[in-house]
């Protein structure tokens, strides 16, 4: 599979996630500008992490507007693969690509440590061939309280559209689990075609052996299976 990993301005994790689906996945990666109008021919299109426009407005508001989202937008309703973690995340709810909003942590403070997540969808491509246990992955936001209507969370739910979800080591959902105050402890979710994917935590950042965790990588093992 052929990736492609956007750089915007403010951009500081496209290298973490080049490093891993080149070094660790042995994936073929093209690297994207943000001001690129062209995808390159990728099937797969990775929105890193990091502050774009220095979440100027609201994170991900501007970088919305980067002409290469137009074709990113393209390829997703064409059925394109689509993957945002934590600043891409939020483009990628700011683009309406995926429901909901990403508001500030309920603490108001930047939160940066490991978190526990359990997979929940059944039916979406990056947690299909995953576990039910509790995966050990890194979040770094301070705009990472999954917000969305009642009605929205609930065609969520019911479409099983939701990723992940923040919990403790028994696996369960609990108030002291979830780090940013989301609603649900909704992590991550994916859009009803199942082939736009967001979340939070930092998959790419747990992936290597040689930082002592690897349940990143995971991650992305179910990715590339059932894509």
């Amino acid at each position: 599979m052929k990736f492609g990993v956007v750089t915007f301005p403010g951009s500081n994790c496209d290298e973490d996630m080049v490093y891993v689906l080149e070094t660790k996945l042995g994936q073929k990666v093209e690297r994207l500008w943000h001001k690129d109008t062209d995808l390159k021919g990728v099937d797969f299109v990775v929105l890193p992490g990091g502050f774009s426009y220095g979440d100027y407005l609201r994170s991900g508001a501007i970088a919305r507007f980067s002409p290469i989202m137009t074709e990113v937008i393209k390829h997703a309703e064409k059925g394109g693969y689509v993957m945002g973690i934590c600043n891409g995340f939020q483009i990628l709810c700011e683009s309406g690509l995926l429901e909901g909003a990403l508001l500030h942590n309920n603490s108001q403070k930047f939160i940066c440590k490991n978190v526990l997540l359990k997979p929940v969808s059944e039916s979406a491509p990056i947690t299909k061939g995953l576990e039910d246990k509790a995966y050990k992955i890194p979040i770094a936001h301070g705009e990472g309280r999954f917000f969305a209507p009642d009605e929205m969370l609930k065609s969520i739910w019911d479409n099983d559209q939701v990723l992940f979800q923040y919990v403790n080591e028994e696996l369960a959902v609990t108030p002291e689990s979830n780090p940013n105050g989301a609603l649900d402890n909704i992590a991550g979710i994916t859009n009803k075609g199942k082939n736009v994917f967001g979340m939070m935590p930092h998959p790419e950042r747990a992936a290597d052996s040689e930082l002592s965790n690897t349940d990143g990588k995971l991650i992305f093992d179910s990715l590339l299976k059932f894509c």
